[in-house]
């Protein structure tokens, strides 16, 4: 059975996720989970989940995606999100990335994976020493590249993972260690499968 604890999420924002709240882990286990599982390697990683936002809310995971220098994740929604200010999609926060062990330190069971909404879960080091801005990856037959948007949490992860997941992430130790995740571009168009390598190429 599933332990319940007690949110110290803002009132309005516990209202909208009251099934998740259930789930949310206390600082102390996330931080011991985290140990438990030890550091990602930064030569060759592995692609652990691909997922695909068809629409708001939605979630699908793939066993394979297409990468597009132009489209980003096919049938992914963020062409039709837009974020800059004249509401096209932002080329710079084309792909997010998360890591695996951060992800599974919050979030518990794999099944919640995909409520963080990250199109790529990788087993792979992104923290900023790892990977600066600029520095590209092979993921199995396309190449993305980190871009200087940093990656941050917000009211929805909060909600599905808790205060204190949001707080760990976003603390400098979690920034600095990208443990929301970080924001690529895809500079070369290729297919990407679930357990494909992940490796630095510059």
């Amino acid at each position: 059975m599933q332990r319940r604890i007690m949110s110290t999420l803002k009132p309005s924002v516990a209202e909208k996720f009251p099934e998740h709240v259930a789930y949310h882990r206390p600082r102390a286990e996330i931080e011991e989970a985290a140990v438990s599982m030890g550091s990602s390697p930064n030569d060759i990683g592995i692609v652990e989940m691909i997922v695909c936002r068809p629409a708001v809310e939605a979630r699908t995971v793939l066993k394979e995606g297409l990468l597009d220098a132009t489209h980003g994740l096919v049938g992914d929604s963020w062409e039709a999100r837009g974020a800059d200010r004249d509401g096209s999609a932002d080329p710079l926060r084309q792909i997010t990335v998360m890591n695996s062990r951060v992800l599974a330190s919050v979030a518990g069971h794999r099944d919640r994976w995909e409520l963080a909404g990250d199109q790529l879960i990788v087993d792979f080091d992104l923290s900023i020493d790892s990977l600066p801005v600029g520095s590209r990856l092979q993921i199995g037959d396309a190449v993305i590249e980190v871009t200087e948007p940093p990656h941050t949490g917000c009211a929805k992860f909060a909600g599905r993972f808790g205060a204190d997941a949001l707080a760990w992430a976003n603390g400098s130790e979690g920034r600095q260690r990208r443990r929301r995740g970080m924001n690529a571009r895809v500079l070369g168009s290729g297919t990407v499968r679930q357990g494909d390598a992940v490796r630095r190429i510059a």
